[in-house]
């Protein structure tokens, strides 16, 4: 019994055992990689010169058209082309101008000005999708980091396993039997596939998120090495669930108050000024009803006679107006269109609050059902995978075991822990998830939802 006693410790020490990197690195943290990712996010840069080009066009858009001048030579004769020949003979200066119909001028201004105020809202919006991906990003590269940890720590095991197995069956000691080592050898194998699908979803998932934090200034985190050797911090971070009166209105299904909450969302807020610059856009086409004026004016010269006698120069002022009369194809239609692309983005807007509920409440009922498996987990199963582990050890090193069952139960108790942190590690993706669609001015919508529960 001696040899399996010894057996049994040396099994502990290598369970016990933590494996210490030889290069320690400074680990990128959740917060850092959003902060990073929000900072140099190309679009956000882009929105902020969207928004200042449609300002600055509301400015142009509110300003008269430019005045026409015109100069030329009127009735000259061709027989001699003498300008004191013939008494029409003049030098003509001129100058027009014309005037939008209505008030469009100012109409097209404040419909500009409108459509430049979603792009706060779209910004806003950017923010917290790019902290939703990146996280996921980031948590995706902590799983498969952590699941690689665990995976090696008992691959040390299954070696350990495998070396005594051999040499118990090399010497006739204990039940050992041929196809225990071969057993031993196939799960050191399976590990081994294991954790090189392990490393290639991490480097997938750390390219991924690299991509975000591309150019980092002083201060940020810069990382200058390959996506194979990014390290993140061994601990889960800490997120925010959601409100107590989100849950509760989130369990009551309650759509017309999710409705409302939603309304508030910088996203359907950037639809909404969409809305509202349309129908404003509908206001500007009914100023085509209204007729274009025109004024100009004109100075004629004209020089003395051929007698030296004086000849009197000539003033014109005259008004120019169009009559929109015929009104069936052009005015009416325009109208028409400016109504249709309204409705359009009205309709987008349902849209989009509708996948929003979807995709709300399809995350909740996940979110339910991931808390049921953590409390499962929690409660049971991991507690009995490490007791049926430690229980299949104990019979075998007292030879009233099977290898095979010690094998089976290691690898249930491992797969029981990657399970659990695919658990935690989906919980708070759907806390994350869950957050986006809630900002604080929605407390306002809920508040007295949540005093009558």
């Amino acid at each position: 019994m001696s040899a399996f006693k010894g057996f049994a410790c040396l099994i502990f020490l290598v369970t016990t055992s933590t494996q210490i990197s030889a290069e320690q690195k400074t680990p990128l943290t959740l917060q850092q990689a959003v902060a990073q990712a929000i900072q140099k996010d190309p679009w956000l840069e882009g929105s902020q010169y969207r928004e200042n080009a449609t300002i600055s066009s509301s400015i142009a858009a509110d300003t008269l058209p430019d005045p026409v001048v015109s100069l030329g030579l009127a009735n000259v004769p061709t027989d001699g082309f003498a300008f004191d020949q013939e008494p029409m003979t003049q030098i003509k200066a001129g100058i027009s101008q014309m005037f939008p119909r209505g008030e469009s001028l100012s109409i097209r201004r404040k419909q500009l000005e409108e459509l430049a105020t979603q792009h706060p809202f779209m910004r806003l919006d950017r923010r917290a999708k790019t902290q939703v991906a990146v996280s996921m990003k980031w948590l995706d590269v902590y799983l498969a980091q952590q699941s690689i940890s665990l995976i090696g720590k008992d691959r040390s095991l299954f070696e350990q396993l495998s070396e005594i197995a051999e040499a118990n069956y090399s010497s006739a000691v204990g039940k050992v039997r041929q196809q225990d080592i071969i057993r031993a050898q196939l799960e050191l194998a399976r590990l081994e596939d294991r954790l090189t699908k392990l490393s290639s979803q991490k480097e997938r998932a750390s390219a991924e998120l690299l991509e975000w934090l591309t150019g980092g200034d002083s201060g940020a985190f810069n990382y200058s090495g390959n996506v194979a050797s990014l390290e993140l911090p061994k601990t889960l971070p800490e997120i925010e669930g959601i409100e107590n009166a989100y849950y509760k209105i989130l369990k009551a299904n309650n759509q017309q108050m999710l409705a409302n909450i939603l309304i508030s969302h910088p996203l359907i807020r950037a639809v909404e000024s969409r809305i509202k610059s349309s129908q404003t856009g509908i206001e500007l086409a009914k100023q085509q009803y209204k007729p274009q004026w025109g004024v100009n004016a004109s100075y004629a010269y004209r020089a003395d006679d051929q007698m030296d006698r004086s000849r009197a120069d000539f003033l014109s002022i005259g008004v120019s107006f169009d009559l929109p009369l015929f009104t069936e194809n052009k005015q009416d239609k325009e109208v028409s269109a400016a109504v249709n692309e309204s409705e359009a983005i009205k309709t987008e807007k349902r849209l989009v609050l509708r996948g929003m509920l979807a995709q709300m409440q399809s995350i909740f009922a996940a979110r339910q059902r991931l808390l049921e498996r953590q409390t499962l987990y929690r409660t049971n199963i991991l507690r009995q995978s490490s007791e049926q582990a430690d229980a299949a050890l104990t019979a075998y090193t007292n030879d009233d075991g099977d290898f095979a069952e010690v094998v089976r139960a290691r690898i249930a108790d491992l797969n029981a822990r990657i399970d659990a942190l695919e658990i935690e590690v989906e919980l708070l993706k759907t806390n994350i998830q869950l957050n986006y669609f809630f900002s604080e001015q929605s407390l306002k919508a809920v508040s007295e939802f949540g005093a009558n529960q």
